[in-house]
């Protein structure tokens, strides 16, 4: 059976092949494509790295905006893409979002931004700027990394599996993250955090190391391309929690930036933001607490019904597994996603 990464390479390699999304990308762009990124720095190389996904290079940052400039589209700050929505007229955009708030966003990614002129969003995290969250997919893999071994329980469930090579560790990475992401979050927090003591793995060091301050963060605030918005306290899978743990999250992170920052911040990213993470519940709360927009993690290019569903707007991931410039035009065709959401152009259920 081909994994999930095979499946997807097999997928762009259709389309380089038969340029076929060249041809309906007509019908699948749409108006343009919210792209999200999370770590831009330059790669070490290693063996084990689960979380790859989550980081690119500087250079291939570069490349992507040079790229998405010839296809015709213009970079635009998130206020102007929303303006753009449903407006026939309107140029195709592309808006930049960034999540959590990491130090190398300011050290690698700022200056690429700066060489385009590019605005961008940055999704602030309270809880990694104050020192106070935890980064547990980043403790997952360091304890990983450390341990010859694993024997825990994830609530009801043993999990045990050597993790002496990479190939093991890559394993027992997928297949636990797997585990931990279908339970509560208390069972994910509570199971990581005991990996994380047997391989003497400091959480609190890890943000210290990873992520922006409020001094980080409010110099990026007062930058003339930025826009900062809110990504909750503790970056919890909101789906999961009850209603008032949701709204406190999403109106105590924004009191709390906007008092840190002296501005307002109106723009939600949703941590995680798949169906299992936010779903109507959420995208209803956003709307009560009058956020002027909401992006999910869900793929999918903007169309002008998007205009009705601004606390669910989609976004496309520039993954790290992936830097190849081929596979950026496939994306921003729009083709694959037609296909993924069989059609539709708004996934809000």
């Amino acid at each position: 059976m081909l994994s999930k990464n095979q499946l997807i390479a097999a997928g762009f390699a259709v389309f380089e092949a038969t340029k076929l999304h060249r041809l309906v990308e007509p019908w699948t762009r749409g108006q343009g494509a919210i792209l999200m990124f999370h770590h831009v720095r330059p790669w070490i190389e290693r063996a084990f790295a689960p979380n790859r996904l989550l980081e690119i290079t500087p250079d291939f940052l570069d490349a992507v905006l040079t790229r998405v400039s010839t296809l015709g589209f213009d970079i635009v700050s998130l206020d102007t893409a929303l303006s753009r929505i449903g407006d026939p007229a309107a140029r195709p955009f592309i808006a930049l979002t960034f999540d959590d708030g990491y130090k190398d966003f300011a050290v690698h990614a700022l200056p690429v931004l700066e060489r385009h002129n590019a605005p961008f969003t940055l999704y602030v995290t309270t809880g990694y700027a104050g020192r106070s969250a935890r980064l547990w997919w980043v403790e997952l893999e360091e304890a990983i990394q450390a341990l010859p071994s694993i024997d825990v329980m994830a609530g009801d469930q043993r999990f045990i599996a050597r993790t002496e090579s990479a190939e093991q560790k890559a394993q027992a990475f997928e297949t636990l993250y797997g585990l931990l992401r279908s339970s509560p979050e208390e069972v994910l927090l509570d199971t990581i955090a005991e990996l994380a003591a047997l391989a003497n793995v400091d959480a609190r060091a890890l943000v210290d190391n990873l992520c922006l301050d409020w001094s980080g963060i409010e110099q990026i605030a007062n930058h003339p391309l930025a826009t900062i918005g809110v990504h909750t306290l503790t970056h919890p899978m909101l789906a999961k929690h009850d209603i008032a743990l949701v709204h406190y999250e999403l109106a105590e992170s924004r009191r709390l930036i906007e008092e840190k920052l002296r501005q307002e911040v109106g723009h939600l990213a949703y941590p995680v933001g798949d169906p299992t993470s936010a779903g109507p519940r959420e995208f209803a709360l956003a709307s009560e607490l009058r956020f002027t927009s909401a992006v999910t993690t869900r793929p999918g290019m903007i169309f002008p019904e998007h205009d009705r569903h601004r606390m669910a707007l989609p976004r496309l991931s520039i993954n790290g597994m992936w830097q190849k410039l081929e596979m950026i035009e496939v994306l921003l065709s729009g083709a694959p996603f037609a296909l993924w959401n069989r059609g539709r152009h708004v996934s809000a259920a």
